[in-house]
């Protein structure tokens, strides 16, 4: 087992030859931005702790360093409070770690903000028939209000926006689909968690037809002539379902034109998806 504690090393954090550097008797990772990081995953008490991050702290103002990460798992929830008690705040937790920031020279504070968006989707899947794949909820802010609504849900971290698509139309209603293309989006602020939302409309083609609801969520679904899911009263007094209404009925009559997806490379060579309207090339 290794040990958190390390000599002090007189030389600047960018005069080190290793990546993973170990500064200030707590080991860090130097980052793209004059920061440090700050991984702390052996157990000690706060006593122990405390010094160790003062003379870290010290060092680091004199070689220049800007912003501190430090990250601490679950299991060592014991120095939450001594970090805090330092200057350190909160930047953002999941559900096995907490991430607290310090910002240490005498200019504004520039370090990054935690996540400030989810990314919602809704499927818009229409069979040959002009029918659309419609559900009535059994929770949430559609509970009991008797609207047939797209196949709606969150994308999670590190998924596609057309792979979360297809896997909520799997997940509420056992249909196959695939991506056809991204017809609309809408940003709407202080939803979740005071978070603002990103919401897409993707149109996905059926590969499947026989409906098997997803009991624990879904009271409903069914396959609903486009003309009555447009007629619905909730969908023509609430805007945003009234415009989203009109973008799909324009799509299904070949009157539109949505986003497609090209699977493409960041300039940090991660993979991505760029979506764009082809028709416009």
């Amino acid at each position: 087992m290794s040990s958190p504690i390390t000599s002090t090393s007189s030389l600047p954090i960018r005069e080190q030859p290793s990546i993973f550097q170990q500064v200030g008797l707590l080991k860090v990772v130097e980052d793209s931005y004059g920061g440090v990081k700050v991984d702390v995953e052996e157990p000690m008490d706060s006593d122990v702790y405390v010094p160790l991050l003062r003379a870290s702290m010290s060092q680091w103002r004199q070689q220049g360093v800007k912003g501190v990460w430090i990250k601490l798992p679950i299991k060592l929830a014991n120095l939450v409070e001594p970090t805090v008690k330092e200057g350190f705040r909160y930047h953002h937790a999941e559900s096995d770690y907490l991430m607290l920031v310090y910002w240490i020279p005498e200019t504004p504070d520039t370090l990054p903000a935690n996540a400030s968006h989810t990314v919602g989707i809704g499927a818009f899947v229409m069979n040959d028939n002009r029918e659309v794949l419609v559900v009535q909820e059994k929770n949430g802010a559609f509970r009991d209000k008797d609207v047939w609504k797209f196949p709606t849900g969150v994308a999670n971290q590190g998924e596609d926006i057309w792979t979360a698509a297809i896997r909520e139309v799997k997940e509420e209603t056992d249909i196959d689909t695939e991506f056809v293309e991204i017809l609309a989006f809408s940003q709407t602020h202080m939803k979740f968690c005071g978070k603002s939302d990103l919401f897409f409309v993707c149109m996905l083609r059926p590969l499947s037809l026989d409906i098997n609801k997803q009991d624990s969520e879904i009271k409903a679904a069914q396959w609903m002539p486009t003309e009555e899911y447009m007629a619905q009263p909730y969908i023509n007094k609430h805007e945003s379902f009234k415009y989203v209404a009109k973008i799909c009925s324009s799509k299904s009559r070949n009157h539109y034109s949505g986003l497609c997806s090209v699977p493409t490379m960041s300039s940090s060579g991660k993979k991505s998806f760029t979506y764009f309207n082809k028709l416009q090339l």
